[in-house]
């Protein structure tokens, strides 16, 4: 790991600076600077068409938004299979590469096909639909398998310091991505961002290697402990799922992710059902969902940049992590005095800010104190699989809700326990994960 290497000087007052506001140290400058620059390319991807997506959903109807995700639940499984399979039997400085390289070929396809459509006039509401299941799998695959290998590369100290900082790099990505999406889909059409899309991506990769590389330089000696190892994590391919149900650490984890899912997708249908009346023309609804991801973005940006670290050096990762669901409690409960359009799209923002702010760094600490394989595989699949399976869960719940003739207050209120329920389990998993790091640290593992 990182941690591993023998620091430079830090007397500098630029390098005391950067250690007081963002504890970086001299010797992390180009594992994090390539870190950053890695999961800014990841983000910025995905967020010039992750507003795309929102607008198939919307033009396929908000009727289908619950089928959309059980086909998005079904391709998880699959793909989270193929995905435990191939960490099983690759070494991870093969297959991590090939993962984005996949995805980007995947990309340009659709570029391709969708200019074809939309070239001749025809109607493609089918080829909109595989898209936001394909964008769906898309986003937190390549999301999952990043924080996997930081898991892998970091020690849990430079997790605490260091993954709010590596953390914002995304959220620039993110923002920029949604800057790009908004000034450019009136006037170049949504098919031609995604060839946008796969250009940052491909930069992804070109980062990896150069992280790969650092890895093997600065630990030659132990290069089989690394990400750099030629052995294959090996194990089954189902054992993220066996190491999910046998454990309540990961449970735990599963449950926030369920529960988040569930408030998500219910902000979702609220979100498709207002605005489906509220904006009629395809691309300005694609402006609209890309202006709410800039502000999202903005919000968690700040957070990462100034906040997470001092909250979890401070007062721990339980209480980092009870931040997001107080901030949902509060939210619909607002929600349901005031279940109007604007509201949502705030109550979204503010979410998905501090989400993305305190809430998914935190989180990717808590495997911080797990084996590699369960780094990889388990992460994997509670990021993917118990993730969209929630998505299932959420739609339906709501989707059930609607016909038994509750409105957006009535659904919003119900949400309130949920809320509630999460932020105690999250504060369980912070006393878990000291628990856990002191037993590593009596047992000499850093």
């Amino acid at each position: 790991m990182i941690g591993g290497m023998t620091p430079g000087t830090t007397n500098s007052p630029s390098d005391k600076f950067l250690q007081v506001v963002f504890g970086l140290k001299r010797h992390e400058f180009a594992a994090v600077a390539w870190s950053f620059a890695y999961f800014f390319c990841v983000l910025s991807s995905y967020y010039i068409i992750r507003p795309v997506r929102e607008e198939m959903a919307v033009g396929s109807g908000a009727n289908t938004i619950p089928y959309l995700f059980i086909g998005t639940f079904v391709t998880m499984l699959f793909a989270t299979s193929i995905f435990g399979w191939v960490a099983s039997r690759f070494p991870r400085r093969v297959f991590l590469p090939w993962v984005y390289l996949f995805f980007i070929s995947n990309i340009v396809v659709f570029w391709i096909v969708f200019s074809q459509f939309r070239g001749t006039g025809t109607d493609y509401v089918w080829l909109g639909r595989i898209f936001f299941v394909w964008v769906s799998v898309f986003n937190l695959f390549v999301v999952s398998v990043f924080w996997s290998f930081m898991a892998d590369i970091y020690t849990r100290e430079q997790g605490r310091r260091l993954f709010g900082l590596i953390t914002s790099g995304g959220s620039i990505g993110a923002l920029i991505g949604g800057l790009i999406t908004s000034a450019l889909v009136t006037t170049i059409g949504f098919e031609d961002l995604m060839g946008l899309s796969a250009a940052v991506l491909l930069a992804a990769v070109l980062c990896i290697g150069r992280l790969k590389d650092w890895v093997h330089q600065e630990h030659e000696e132990d290069i089989e402990e690394t990400v750099e190892t030629e052995k294959p994590l090996g194990g089954n391919p189902f054992a993220g799922l066996t190491h999910l149900f046998s454990s309540r650490y990961f449970l735990g984890i599963a449950s926030m992710s369920l529960v988040a899912s569930l408030l998500g997708t219910a902000l979702y249908m609220f979100r498709a059902e207002l605005i489906e009346a509220a904006i009629q023309n395809p691309d300005e609804r694609t402006q609209f969902f890309s202006n709410m991801n800039v502000a999202a973005n903005s919000l968690a940006l700040i957070a990462q940049m100034f906040l997470v670290k001092q909250v979890v050096t401070r007062f721990g990762i339980g209480r980092s992590l009870f931040l997001f669901p107080l901030a949902s409690i509060i939210g619909f409960l607002i929600l349901a005095f005031e279940p109007t359009l604007i509201a949502v799209a705030v109550l979204d923002v503010v979410r998905r800010g501090l989400g993305f702010g305190f809430a998914k760094p935190s989180t990717d600490m808590l495997y911080s104190v797990v084996t590699p394989e369960e780094k990889y595989k388990t992460k994997n699949a509670i990021d993917t699989a118990i993730y969209r399976g929630g998505d299932v869960v959420g739609t339906w719940t709501i989707k059930l809700m609607s016909i038994l003739g509750l409105g957006i207050a009535s659904i919003s209120f119900i949400m309130v326990p949920f809320a509630a329920i999460s932020a105690a389990v999250a504060l369980w998993l912070g006393r878990d994960y000291k628990r856990k790091a002191k037993a590593l640290t009596k047992s000499g593992v850093e």
